[in-house]
């Protein structure tokens, strides 16, 4: 997936996440873990893609340097 799109996707699940706690008055309620969990999901694979993004970005710039 690319990263603007997961990063839309998570300041919209951030903003649905902050109405459902508004909405049901508690950080615990399942319908927050769930969104919660969700927007973990995507944080883990922006993390990833930087992971992956340097990574290819150093074994390039080993490349170039020879």
């Amino acid at each position: 997936m690319e990263k603007k799109l997961i990063e839309l996707q998570l300041q919209s699940l951030r903003d649905k996440l902050y109405e459902v706690v508004e909405e049901k008055g508690s950080f615990t309620h399942p319908a927050v873990l769930a969104i919660s969990e969700e927007a973990d999901q995507l944080i883990v694979a922006l993390q990833t893609m930087k992971i992956h993004g340097e990574q290819s970005e150093a074994a390039h710039c080993k490349s170039s340097s020879k």
